[in-house]
């Protein structure tokens, strides 16, 4: 068992020797997250991890996915790619353009939703699209948009709820062992590595993504984690958060509701 003096020792140790700061992270993921990497690599204490750590930058790169929860998937929650195809993307079709912003895009699934719903609206070739999360391997997944075929057949009940008369060879290249997402759902895409709770964000955006991220974060950190994405998103632009996230009191001063069934937030056209 992982006390919490152990676990915030650990976390100050790393935020000092790698500048990543996971203390205000929610301490029930964190010590699943620890549990679960001394597991698969056969350690018996924490000592043993802390070492190991502190010592080896590669092993703790790849350490950052099981101390964070990457979890995807496409079409999830059906209910919001309705509303946003039938409630909010016609307000852009007669403007320049669209820039959209997937906050924690894990292995990119979600990103790659959205370019078919997109393409769908007659969007996708006027939208830029910038695709960030903190850990680097799932970002080269992401860039890949090379899934198991197993996988794919999980994902083929939320797209039919979302598209009935569909299949999922208009949309991905399969082989014997993947399917891989066409070329032209990645051109406008952009992933880079960026923490939501040390890095700025210079860009600004019509929609921001930012799903099942939260939940992982106090409130502090929310509160932190709100102001950058206001300030991020513009005026009259469209926040939307996991089925599981819970808004906090200080966010509903930020934002207004747009829709609380699928959680989509707006930012007010004046303060």
């Amino acid at each position: 068992m992982i006390s919490e003096e152990e676990l915030n020792a650990l976390m100050v140790a790393i935020k000092n020797r790698y500048g990543l700061d996971f203390t205000n992270y929610e301490k029930g993921s964190l010590k699943r997250g620890i549990v679960r990497l001394m597991s698969k690599h056969h350690m018996e204490s924490l000592i043993e991890l802390w070492s190991r750590v502190l010592k080896d930058q590669a092993f703790f790169a790849n350490a950052i996915d099981d101390l964070l929860v990457n979890l995807t998937e496409l079409f999830r929650n059906p209910a919001v790619w309705v509303k946003l195809r039938d409630d909010i993307l016609d307000q852009y079709r007669a403007t320049g353009g669209l820039n959209v912003w997937h906050a924690g895009c894990s292995t990119g699934e979600e990103v790659y939703t959205m370019s078919i719903v997109l393409e769908e609206k007659g969007l996708l070739h006027r939208t830029n699209v910038l695709a960030t999360d903190l850990s680097s391997r799932a970002l080269v997944k992401a860039r890949k948009g090379e899934y198991p075929r197993q996988l794919m057949n999980q994902y083929l009940t939320p797209l039919i709820k979302y598209f009935p008369y569909s299949r999922m060879q208009d949309y991905f290249q399969f082989e014997k062992s993947h399917a891989t997402i066409k070329p032209r759902y990645k051109e406008n895409v952009r992933f880079e590595r960026h923490n939501l709770v040390t890095d700025p964000m210079h860009e600004r955006f019509e929609i921001i993504f930012c799903r099942n991220v939260m939940i992982y974060f106090d409130d502090k950190l929310k509160t932190k984690v709100l102001n950058l994405l206001y300030q991020a998103l513009k005026p009259g632009g469209y926040l939307i958060i996991g089925y599981y996230d819970i808004m906090p009191d200080y966010g509903k001063t930020l934002f207004k509701v747009k829709d609380l069934q699928t959680r989509v937030y707006q930012k007010p056209l004046s303060p």
